[in-house]
Formats: structure tokens, sequence, C-alpha cells
């Protein structure tokens, strides 16, 4: 039996970090900026008068504002922005009240929420038990987001303050599908006069959305009526900026505050400024090769021949310098209930044994590496010569902006990919990634076993967390048996940042509250 890896400490632990820059005057129509680093003010929380503004960078446009129309990492980083749910995830990755105060679990599929007075709405409505209501059950006709709420039976409203969440069977996992940007809370009437949440996200988060200049930079500022408090940092601007070295360039340069996905290859760099501070933190994060079963890869042998043949720590070492750590199993290694039994080493003697038990003529294998990033391109060249070198196969690798990739692989036009997720808890991740129901949206893969799906729905009414853990290692050794996705690495995460700012906490899970933040005088 493998050894279990739970959370890492340090990545559980509340860490000073640094955050985003907004800048004023960014137009939708005209493109133009004013220059962030010349905007200061009077800074609310940090006591002293300090910049104002903040520039964040990322490397990819998110490809919608919405809360529900995407399954893409880039959209959530807005979506903390401008949306709440009636819960939040903590710092310890559990939930903590929200838009909610407190709640209660009335039966085993009963809970009862107590909605927050006085919360408004970026548009200056209160928020009341109603919207609650109506965007609870709004959530349920969207696909990308359906593994959030299928659970959801029903909403309905006790009194003016509480409203009832009722599950079909006891759910382990409702309080944290609460947490997430697909169950967030909207006006009422927005969703009844058909409002365009990607062109208008209203929500009643710490920061309201104020323009888009596609395929450069997005802006917010802050919400003064926010519940929480105004934040300190009253203008916010994200910079999409592709190219890692690009990034670390404008944050050497001063030009940018702060760095989503730092550049693995420049890390020696940045640990050399005195004026930028790296954070390291042990993720939840995975990274993961899918091969699109309706394409050639339905047989088990052939999966388990490429993932014996390929090096990961040659991966982990061109992809991400030498950041992190290889996985094995289909689960992140360090969630509790992850099991590594049945994972493939990496053996390419073992590998050919697998590809002459498929019977598959490596010559016939027709196999697309697409990739929407550097990183991934990376991986994608070490796996390349892995194939050739080890089993003759020749794989070609495509490049793509993350839009287009989102589209393309969720409706299957294609035949493998790299890509990533993030999740907190074990049973959660699996039905995610794994699920029939899944398909069209994080099971890229399109597998489909009715074992699984009726492990992982009984999974989720055993509400005992150590019988749910504990059970949940033989559907991991299962899975991995299947080997279902090609797993690489589980990442050693960065970030990156001016020096002088202050006040942000990370989880495990990669979540920040950047109304936290504010700049040392």
């Amino acid at each position: 039996m493998s050894k279990r890896r739970f959370i890492s400490v340090l990545a559980l632990l509340a860490i000073t970090v640094s955050l985003f820059a907004g800048l004023a005057g960014c137009s939708k129509d005209d493109g133009k900026t004013d220059d962030p680093s010349s905007s200061t003010g009077k800074v609310e929380g940090g006591g002293a008068s300090a910049k104002d503004t903040i520039v964040i960078a990322t490397m990819s446009e998110p490809p919608s504002l919405t809360n529900n129309e995407h399954s893409a990492v880039a959209s959530n980083y807005m979506n903390l922005l401008t949306y709440e749910g009636l819960l939040r995830q903590g710092m310890d990755l559990q939930p903590e009240p929200g838009l909610a105060e407190s709640w209660e679990a009335v039966s085993e599929t009963e809970w009862d929420f107590k909605i927050r007075k006085g919360v408004k709405f970026h548009n200056g409505e209160e928020l009341t038990v109603e919207d609650v209501k109506a965007s609870l059950d709004w959530a349920q006709q969207f696909p990308l987001i359906k593994t959030s709420t299928e659970n959801i039976k029903q909403v309905d409203i006790i009194d003016d303050e509480t409203v009832r969440v009722t599950t079909f069977e006891p759910c382990a996992v409702i309080l944290s599908n609460l947490t997430g940007r697909a169950n967030a809370i909207v006006p009422k009437s927005l969703i009844d006069s058909g409002n365009n949440f990607n062109d208008n996200p209203i929500g009643t988060g710490p920061y309201k959305f104020k323009s888009w200049t596609m395929g450069d930079s997005i802006e917010f500022e802050a919400f003064d009526d926010y519940w929480g408090g105004a934040p300190a940092i009253k203008h916010m601007i994200w910079k999409i900026i592709p190219e890692g070295s690009s990034r670390t360039i404008a944050l050497e340069a001063g030009e940018i505050d702060f760095i989503i996905e730092v550049e693995q290859m420049d890390l020696d760099r940045l640990d050399g400024s005195d004026d930028i501070t790296v954070l390291r933190y042990d993720a939840t994060d995975t990274n993961f090769m899918t091969l699109n079963f309706e394409k050639g890869f339905s047989d088990p042998n052939l999966r388990h021949a490429i993932n014996s043949a390929i090096d990961k720590d040659s991966v982990i070492a061109v992809a991400a310098n030498g950041l992190g750590v290889p996985m094995l199993g289909q689960t992140p290694p360090n969630l509790i209930g992850a099991f590594e039994e049945n994972a493939d080493k990496y053996d390419p003697a073992k590998a050919k044994e697998y590809l002459d038990k498929s019977g598959v003529d490596p010559s016939s294998v027709e196999l697309s590496i697409i990739c929407s990033n550097d990183m991934k391109k990376r991986a994608a060249e070490v796996i390349q010569a892995n194939l050739k070198e080890h089993l003759g196969i020749n794989a070609q690798i495509e490049s793509m902006d993350l839009a287009t990739y989102l589209s393309t692989t969720s409706e299957g036009n294609f035949t493998a990919c790299i890509g990533g997720t993030n999740s907190t808890e074990t049973v959660g991740y699996i039905k995610y990634q794994f699920h029939s129901s899944a398909i069209g949206g994080a099971n890229r893969s399109r597998f489909q076993d009715s074992h699984v799906d009726e492990t992982i729905e009984r999974l989720l009414t055993v509400l005992d967390d150590d019988d749910r853990y504990a059970q949940c290692e033989e559907l991991c050794a299962y899975l991995n048996d299947q080997c279902v996705v090609i797993p690489l690495w589980q990442p050693i995460s960065l970030r990156a940042f001016n020096s002088k700012l202050k006040g942000v906490e990370v989880n495990a899970g990669g979540t920040v509250y950047f109304e936290k933040c504010y700049w040392e005088d």
C-alpha cells in the first residue's frame, strides 16, 4: 500500500503575499490606459498614504467573466473579485461564512442558511432571500458547472432571512459546493431580465468590473459598499501577458506589481531581487495529459504503455524547472483519501509490454498534443521524445490560446491535451474529472464507467469523513488500474510580487482574498 500524503503545513499557513494593481482609465473601446505607477492616494485599512492601484500579470485571458459558463482557472481569478456564494473557502480549506452568516443541518438532506443583512449588489440592490433562491435555481441550467449543482434538489425560502437547501440524498460535499463560484448569488432582477453576466458581471464581491480590452487587460475598481469593508486598494488591472519571461521583465521594471503564473525558469533571478518577494507553497493543483477515448485511446493497455514510457522527473525538470513532484496516481497525492496502488511508474520495458498487449501498431497511433501555454509545450516536448524513443509513437505538438483550447477539448475535437486543475477534496475531484456527467466539462477523456459513477454517487452520501476517505482509496486504486488520464506532476506553486504589497493570505487551493491587501507606505 502506498503511503498517504497529506496537505503540507506550509500550504495551510496564512502567507503574506502581494496583490493586484488596477489601472485607471482603461476603455473597452479605445484600449488606452493611464500609467498605474502614478496613481497614489489614501489607503483605507493600511493607515498610510500609498499607491491605490495594483497591476497583476496573468498568462491567459479568461474565456468568460460569468460564474457559470466556463471551467477555467483564469476566469476563477476574476470570479473571486466580483461574485460570492453563501459560503467561502477558508485558509484551512474548510467552508466559512460568506453571504450566509451561519448555517445548520436540519436533517441529513436539509440545510438552513441565515442570510447576512445589509449586503448590497454592485448595482445598488440589497441582497434578499429571493435573490438566493433565484440564483441557486438558475445555476441548475448550466452544464459546465453541473457537478457543483446537481446534488441540490430544491431551495425554499423559510422566512425573510433564511433559505433551506435540500439535497436528493445525504451529500458530503454540499457545503464545499456552496463555497464555489458555480453557486454564486446574483440579483434576481438581472436573472429575470436576461442580463449578460459576461459583459456585466454583477455580484456582491469586493471589486466591481469596469472594462475589458480584449487581448490586453481587464480593469476593476473597489466596491465601496462591500459588506466586508471597502478594499484598501482602489484600482486593479489584470494584464494579459502570455510569455513567462515578459511577465518577469515587467515585474522587474515596475510595470506590474504581481505575477500569478511565475516563470519557473526565472526563479533564481527573481529570488535575487530585494524589491521582489517570491512565495512558494504546496498547492493541490495537478498537471496531466488527457487522451481522448473516442479518438483511439479506449484501450487501457495503450494508455498504460504511454504512461509508463514518460519520464516524469524529466518533464518536471524541463517544464517547471524542477519545481514539482511526480504524480503517479489519478488523484492529487496531497489530498486525504488519495491512493497510488496500481499506479504506473516510469518503466520503458513495462511500457513495451503494455503496447504489445494492446496489439496496437505504434506507427498507426495518431497523437497530437494540444498545449495552451509555454510550460505545457515544454512538457509535451519531453513526452514527445519519450514516446518516440520507447514506443515508436510519433506525437505532434499543437499550440493554441486558452479559449480555443477549452472549446476544442470540451467538444472532444482532439486526440490529446495537457491540462491542469485544482481541487481541495478527493471525492469532489474524482466526480469533477471522471464522472460521466462531466463529459463536455472537466471529463475531457470522455471516460464512462458505470462502476465509477455508482461508487462516486455512493461516496457522496457518506457523511463521516474517515469512512468516506477509507472507501475512497478503493476507487482511487480502480482508477489507477484504468489509467484514465496520464498524471504528470503536482507543482510547487509560486507567486511573485512587489515587496511593498502586504496583507495577502493564500491557502493550499490557491485562493487569495485580494480585498485584504494594502500597500506599505
